[in-house]
């Protein structure tokens, strides 16, 4: 159902910038003022994960800087910051990431107005190990909301909800793992909610028994996110080009940006742990599927 950008891969790693000189992927996006702004985890020799940015003005070719925006800081990400998700939310661009450190992995939030400089509100889910969070880019009942996804087994979907972004509470399960089918070991949220007519439109990623990465798409209820509407069940998106097949994990498509631009959403994803790519789907094709 989604369309490959004709030029993928559109970021590989820079050997000549040490920060980024094995790997690039798993990009946050968010379109602000006509411009596409991509943060996207970047891993160089020391193994260590930072946060690169770059910028589109069509969505397809990107402008990259040479230096990272954000770098791990404190015991609770001495071995890296991965995986960032935006959104615009208060007037400012808000990133959730994954804090990694001997003591696990846990969410933490930063938020910015420009890019390269930063507030951080450090670990906001302190209590287990966890990731894949994504804000919605609204309140909601006056409240902000965030998908989780803990490490516990089953790995599945939560709901949080705060006053404040830093304290979090009444998580709960919101969707798990389908026994038996490609999202059957485990799921999580890929790019943050989309607000459409029908509903929090959530595309998450599924692993299955053999450890291939696929992409799904789910329905939330508008008013009380924490319902879930319907689910398709087929995937719509897999591991299918050399570049998604073969890198640092085999056979991955993740993905943690989406822009909507001109009835349009623009996926990206990381491909294969290694590269970072795009994808294109119709609006109303993907909402025709509930």
């Amino acid at each position: 159902m989604l369309k490959r950008f004709l030029h993928n891969p559109i970021l590989k790693p820079k050997r000549e910038n040490v920060w980024e000189s094995k790997l690039v992927f798993n990009p946050a996006v968010v379109c602000h003022n006509g411009l596409v702004h991509l943060l996207y985890r970047a891993v160089g020799d020391d193994n260590i994960s930072r946060i690169g940015y770059a910028a589109s003005v069509n969505g397809f070719e990107f402008f990259r800087v040479d230096k990272p925006v954000f770098a791990p800081r404190g015991i609770l990400e001495s071995k890296g910051c991965e995986d960032p998700r935006l959104v615009y939310l208060d007037g400012r661009f808000y990133m959730t990431y994954t804090s990694y450190s001997p003591k696990g992995v846990r969410v933490s939030l930063a938020s910015t107005s420009n890019f390269f400089q930063w507030k951080r509100y450090g670990v906001v889910l302190p209590d287990m190990d966890d990731k894949d969070a994504v804000l919605f880019p609204e309140k909601i009942g006056g409240r902000y909301l965030m998908f989780h996804r803990p490490m516990a087994t089953p790995r599945s979907i939560w709901i949080a909800f705060s006053k404040d972004l830093i304290h979090w509470h009444d998580s709960k399960m919101v969707m798990a793992p389908v026994g038996g089918s490609w999202d059957g070991v485990a799921i999580g949220s890929a790019s943050p909610p989309v607000k459409t007519e029908k509903g929090w439109l959530l595309i998450y990623h599924g692993v299955d028994e053999d450890a291939v990465y696929r992409l799904g798409v789910a329905l939330f209820d508008l008013k009380d996110p924490s319902s879930l509407i319907s689910r398709y069940p087929e995937s719509i998106f897999e591991p299918e080009e050399d570049y998604e097949l073969h890198g640092e994990v085999k056979e991955v498509v993740f993905a943690t940006g989406i822009c909507e631009i001109e009835d349009t959403y623009y996926v990206y994803y990381g491909a294969a742990d290694k590269v970072i790519c795009g994808a294109t789907v119709e609006k109303e094709a993907l909402l025709s599927l509930f």
